[in-house]
């Protein structure tokens, strides 16, 4: 075939597919083009809307990477410490998974620390953390979780996503996939790190990652040191004029290939061109806290705004929220305590334990924490037994707290054995977390799914699953 004769293929191929999807299936894109840049409808509104009246708009996850042990924060345990430097009962732990104390004489470790009564509950806390019990009427304590990885990387996963399987989209994706976000000039769901002064397990992307959603649906990490977003400046000589033309040219060509083939990527690409443009002029704005008074930098101890720290990431997080970000993950490494935790948790804590609290009190006197879900933890606990100065990773245990988006404040929730080792009362499973989370967004995580290879997935998978109500006010 000569290329003539190949041109006028190719013209009949296109005018026929033209034809088919802009009068058939180019129906559907009627309803589309209602909605900004390429976005589609947020799913939950393509199945007929909220299942229940929503509490939360929005929700951040401050991570404690590493595993901080519950039994020197949120779960006092007096019979543990009677028990320091002796023989741990075999009753607990025979025939049960000890990750790197297997084979190992276990010996009782107490808690170094001593622990107060805050609130007008009484809730018990660590000496580590005066600031979140100053805030202990606003937040409810769960004593009772558990989880089934016992290993950093894929117990991050498990909170993530549910999974430890690669390709499963995290909860902040399965949020935007539901639900859309709020803003059209920043990123619906965000992740920023910091670190302590120690050697700490690393945080892979993919525990924000889309899965097998769009991946216009993950979550994006900003730097929490200098420039949050690189190259977000445009290049020297180029004005934005220019670069608008650019863009709106790059886009035609989307949209013609958009129409030739069905490709739910360039929908993302499409939106995504018309994202990091806006972000030029948004992303300064957000992270300009010259407007931030004095005594609001203070009361989260920021030192010098976006110099990495904790403290500058959770006012930064306070801002994304306030400009309607949806999702908002704050990791903060230096958990792994293996050894010598005495000296180094309380340096973890002091780190973020005044942030921490400081943004529930600014996000409670802005009127945002009746809307805001805020959840604290890590991936899993630490073991009543010692492992050399420090202590083991542990599954059967650990405490997280939350605040926010109607979840009972001054209140604790499940319990621990009496040496910490065992969750024994009102057990609260990753799983249970996940179907609470969306539960307050108005979601009802059993009927909430997307078909993948013939398969209908759920954020909370086929296990039996149960919303927390005992949190619930």
């Amino acid at each position: 075939m000569n290329n003539h004769h190949l041109q006028q293929a190719l013209q009949t191929d296109w005018s026929r597919r033209t034809f088919l999807k802009r009068s058939f299936a180019g129906l559907g894109g009627i309803a589309l083009s209602q909605f900004a840049e390429g976005m589609s409808m947020p799913r939950i509104f393509e199945q007929g809307g909220l299942h229940f009246p929503a509490k939360a708009k929005r929700v951040i996850h401050l991570c404690m990477a590493g595993g901080p042990s519950h039994l020197e924060s949120f779960d006092p345990k007096p019979e543990l410490n009677k028990l320091n430097g002796k023989e741990f009962p075999e009753s607990f732990t025979k025939g049960q998974q000890l990750a790197q104390l297997q084979g190992h004489k276990l010996i009782a470790r107490g808690s170094f620390t001593g622990f107060k009564k805050y609130g007008k509950a009484g809730i018990e806390i660590s000496d580590l953390f005066p600031h979140i019990g100053s805030v202990a009427d606003d937040i409810c304590v769960i004593r009772s979780m558990v989880t089934e990885q016992i290993n950093h990387d894929p117990a991050h996963a498990f909170m993530n996503s549910g999974s430890i399987l690669k390709g499963r989209p995290s909860m902040g994706s399965w949020l935007l996939y539901g639900l859309g976000t709020e803003t059209q000039n920043l990123p619906g769901y965000v992740v920023m790190v910091s670190r302590g002064d120690f050697p700490d397990q690393p945080i892979s992307s993919r525990q924000w990652s889309a899965g097998f959603l769009p991946s216009r649906f993950q979550g994006v990490q900003f730097q929490s040191k200098g420039d949050a977003v690189h190259y977000v400046g445009s290049p020297e000589g180029v004005c934005q004029s220019t670069q608008r033309q650019v863009i709106e040219e790059v886009q035609r060509l989307n949209g013609l290939l958009r129409d030739h083939h069905y490709d739910p990527e360039i929908e993302t690409r499409i939106a995504q061109y018309e994202m990091a443009f806006r972000m030029q002029s948004s992303v300064p704005e957000l992270t300009d806290m010259k407007g931030e008074p004095q005594h609001i930098l203070d009361m989260y101890g920021v030192k010098e705004a976006g110099d990495g720290s904790f403290a500058s990431n959770c006012l930064l997080a306070r801002r994304m929220l306030e400009r309607g970000v949806r999702f908002v993950q704050l990791y903060h490494r230096g958990w792994d305590q293996h050894n010598n935790i005495e000296g180094q948790m309380p340096k973890s804590a002091k780190l973020t334990d005044q942030a921490s609290a400081a943004l529930i009190k600014d996000l409670k006197q802005r009127g945002m924490l009746e809307d805001t879900l805020v959840i604290w933890g890590g991936e899993f606990g630490r073991t009543p037994m010692g492992q050399g100065s420090g202590r083991d990773h542990h599954i059967k245990a650990f405490s997280i707290w939350m605040a926010g988006a109607g979840i009972k404040g001054g209140h604790v929730h499940g319990a621990t054995d009496e040496l910490g080792y065992n969750s024994v009362d009102q057990i609260v499973h990753v799983r249970d977390l996940h179907a609470t989370l969306l539960e307050r967004f108005g979601i009802d995580h059993s009927r909430f799914t997307k078909k993948f290879q013939g398969l209908d997935y759920k954020l909370t998978g086929v296990e039996p699953t149960k919303v927390i109500k005992g949190i619930i006010a």
